[in-house]
């Protein structure tokens, strides 16, 4: 690690309160320079271990990162990880307030329920199969505390990997019902298509990178337990949220999601 300990404290103070303020701040790596992975991660888990302090409960995890595109921009050749908490979730049809989102994007995913922990040492893909139950199709908020955008890896990994809120479609699947790897994906802007793509877009198949993920929190010690939710990566570009606006993907095969956003 290249930062001590009193300076993760300090960044993970200031994305706190950025969130709580809305006056959103300069790139970590400009403010502590040598910030590198292991210290981001660092700030990431500084902030969950105050969330579950405060009552929060960890409800799942979130793959970043997983197109090439994205790697390529943030000069990175691998994904990134977050956690997903209890009051993260919002429900189809209710609305999101934009007042608790921080420069919000949507984009469109392949949601995975485990019904068993994945805590094998170095799970394969025939582990990380057997352990989902169901999919369900999921638009994944994202949002920055960084302002503008301007973020390289340090910056997206310590602000819990750019994630804020999520909806999950109410008809599961089970996996060989599906063609996740060729699966279309849509999602319109009432009415408006505003992103497209495909499975395959998510590192090749929305299933590597669950299986990415899988290996990596084993690696760290916090493996995927029985009934998170998996979100597994963008199948397409996200679009920027716009309040009063509902956002509807379909993915062949899984169905429907929809976010609507209020006006404040």
């Amino acid at each position: 690690m290249a930062i001590d300990s009193n300076a993760i404290a300090r960044a993970a103070e200031l994305l706190r309160d950025a969130k709580a303020s809305g006056q959103f701040i300069a790139p970590l790596r400009d403010t502590f320079p040598g910030l590198d992975a292991d210290d981001a991660y660092a700030i990431q888990n500084h902030n969950t271990q105050l969330k579950l302090r405060s009552g929060a409960r960890i409800v799942g995890a979130k793959i970043g990162l997983t197109s090439p595109a994205v790697q390529k921009q943030l000069g990175v050749d691998t994904p990134d990880y977050g956690l997903l908490f209890d009051d993260m979730g919002f429900g189809e049809g209710l609305p999101i307030p934009m007042a608790g989102l921080q420069q919000p994007k949507v984009e469109a995913e392949v949601g995975f329920v485990l019904g068993r922990d994945l805590d094998l040492p170095n799970p394969t893909i025939i582990d990380v199969i057997n352990a989902i139950d169901y999919a369900l199709p999921a638009l994944e908020i994202v949002g920055s505390r960084i302002a503008g955008w301007n973020i390289k890896l340090v910056d997206t990994v310590a602000d819990n990997a750019s994630s804020s809120a999520f909806v999950v479609g109410g008809s599961p699947k089970k996996l060989g019902e599906l063609d996740l790897r060729g699966c279309k994906m849509a999602m319109d802007r009432d009415g408006e298509v505003v992103s497209t793509g495909i499975g395959a877009a998510c590192l090749g198949h929305p299933l590597n990178a669950t299986l990415w993920l899988a290996k990596t929190m084993v690696r760290v010690g916090a493996p995927l337990k029985a009934g998170y939710l998996v979100l597994s990566g963008a199948l397409g570009p996200m679009a920027t949220v716009e309040a009063g606006k509902t956002y509807t993907a379909r993915i062949d095969g899984l169905g429907s999601v929809s976010a609507s956003f209020d006006l404040k």
